[in-house]
């Protein structure tokens, strides 16, 4: 069996192709990636040894725009590019996980009558998977209040797939990774693949409140001060190898509100404060993700716009003192990964 994974522009869109990857190697799949020419995947999935094509891809954008002609005129270029790789390739399935880069593929995969089973991280679709939704035999999502807006044939609550290695991670490499100069209780702040200046910038104003924490700071690719680092303050730019050891030393996480972060944090039940990406910067899909966790229990969820050093001083305290009630609230839950249920999907829909 053959198939084409499809998805890119930011992290959110790669990695659970990523996590995919093992279990559609151990079902039998022969894989391959379509991805922008130049996204930010390329490297990311050329690195899992997947043969990657690149192809030409415009930004899809909801305002009105003059590049949105020209964007428009890549996405029509993109899908000649996807047919041309698809026709090559002769999958048996493509799977998107989303992004602009995937419109053409879908598009294009729609017209080789090739099936297509799509996936939706948050609660609100995104613009890539509304216009894939129509050429879709199945959309897998993760939260079941994304199911209302799904045809009710197509839809399927799957959950995500999940990173192997966040599993069972080790302490002491760790350890090793951060130095710390005390054992202190250890926090560590993140704000998504490419990293935060919002919250980078309030984590740093609230340092001085934070002595009693060893900090990890996983601030994004050039978002570094050295001028910081300390013994109680680690940064790192980005984390490919070691994540599951810096989640195992970590009491608590900071962190946005993507589905893929959420789904991590709640497989390793670990207690989180939420800073979703603000409605002027996102199409709030953030928010809703994170009123659903603390609807929930799972998390507390803070405002960045009404953020200060103070509340989030405050809430670190109080949710590091409170982590045994969220370790036990989120203990109900299973770990969510729904690679299995995922490619039983994409089988099903080989074998219509």
């Amino acid at each position: 069996m053959k198939i084409v994974l499809t998805g890119g522009g930011t992290a959110g869109h790669v990695v659970p192709n990523l996590a995919l990857i093992p279990g559609l190697q151990t079902a039998g799949f022969e894989i391959s990636y379509i991805g922008g020419r130049d996204g930010m995947e390329k490297g990311l999935v050329e690195a899992e040894k997947i043969p990657y094509y690149g192809i030409s891809s415009g930004k899809l954008r909801r305002y009105l725009s003059l590049k949105n002609l020209t964007d428009a005129a890549r996405v029509i270029k993109g899908m000649a590019d996807a047919r041309k790789v698809l026709k090559k390739i002769k999958p048996d399935v493509v799977f998107s996980k989303g992004g602009f880069v995937t419109v053409p593929v879908v598009f294009a995969a729609k017209s080789l009558k090739i099936p297509v089973v799509i996936h939706e991280s948050d609660i609100t679709i995104g613009l890539a998977n509304k216009l894939a939704m129509p050429h879709a035999k199945k959309i897998c999502c993760v939260f079941l209040e994304t199911m209302a807006g799904l045809p009710t044939n197509k839809a399927v609550h799957t959950g995500t797939p999940l990173r192997q290695q966040i599993f069972g991670g080790s302490v002491a490499k760790a350890t090793q990774m951060c130095n710390f100069a005390k054992d202190l209780p250890i926090i560590m702040v993140m704000g998504g693949s490419s990293g935060s200046v919002a919250i980078n910038t309030i984590l740093r104003q609230t340092l001085p409140q934070l002595a009693d924490f060893n900090i990890i700071h996983i601030c994004g690719k050039g978002n570094a001060d050295k001028s910081l680092e300390s013994g109680k303050y680690r940064q790192f730019e980005y984390v490919s190898v070691g994540m599951g050891d810096l989640y195992a030393t970590s009491q608590l996480v900071v962190s946005r509100a993507g589905s893929n972060s959420l789904a991590e944090l709640l497989a390793l039940h670990k207690p989180n404060i939420l800073i979703p990406l603000p409605k002027h910067a996102s199409r709030g899909d953030q928010i809703l993700n994170a009123k659903s966790f603390e609807k929930q229990g799972f998390s507390v969820v803070l405002d960045e716009d009404e953020l200060t050093p103070d509340k989030l001083a405050e809430a670190i305290k109080d949710t590091h003192n409170r982590r045994s009630h969220f370790k036990g609230i989120m203990s109900n839950i299973n770990n969510g990964d729904g690679t299995e249920e995922i490619i039983k999907i994409i089988k099903s829909v080989i074998n219509q």
